[in-house]
């Protein structure tokens, strides 16, 4: 079994990574996550994560190293965490009735053998009252989150439903990433 660095430094990812049962160490380093307005959102959410991913490769040889990069997106626009309680409830107001998707770019870097993909999500949220904003924005779980709310926590009873892999909402597209990894041990053997 590789060894394994997760260049982040969300609890979230930390903890879908435990729950995939590796042993693994984390190191996060100062890298852009700048949206580049002439790139897609694709585009850009897969270049964080690679920028991630390379960051102090040299420090990791022998490593199976991890980047990542979550962001929510509505009609082509791309929702970051909200700057406060009013922004957040901007972006929930936005999301009520409609589809969003979450979308992670994934890069993990073994050796010269580098995987940068963008792995998608949909999440249908409900059609929100004001009051159902206001006792939400109240927990003050939407600060600090990508779209201004947490599917794993008190926010899951905003959304009516998702389509994909629920671990992507979260944070850390983990069928994906098991896939990967085994492949990478696989060539090992």
């Amino acid at each position: 079994m590789n060894k394994i660095v997760l260049k982040s430094t969300s609890p979230r990812r930390k903890e879908l990574l435990e729950k995939m049962g590796y042993d693994f160490i984390i190191k996060s380093f100062d890298v852009s996550e700048l949206i580049d307005n002439n790139l897609t959102p694709e585009e850009n959410v897969k270049r964080i994560s690679l920028n991630k991913a390379l960051a102090k490769k040299e420090l990791f040889k022998d490593y199976i190293q991890i980047g990542c990069d979550t962001i929510v997106v509505l009609d082509n626009k791309i929702y970051g965490k909200p700057k406060d309680l009013k922004d957040a409830r901007c972006m929930l107001e936005l999301f009520s009735g409609k589809m969003h998707q979450v979308m992670s770019g994934l890069c993990v870097i073994y050796n010269d053998k580098i995987y940068n993909e963008v792995i998608i999500s949909n999440v249908y949220f409900k059609k929100l009252s004001d009051k159902d904003i206001d006792d939400y924005l109240a927990t003050k779980e939407s600060l600090g989150k990508a779209g201004a709310y947490a599917i794993q926590g008190i926010g899951a009873k905003l959304v009516e439903k998702y389509e994909g892999s629920l671990n992507n909402i979260i944070g850390l597209p983990t069928e994906r990433l098991e896939e990967i990894i085994g492949e990478i041990n696989g060539m090992e053997n």
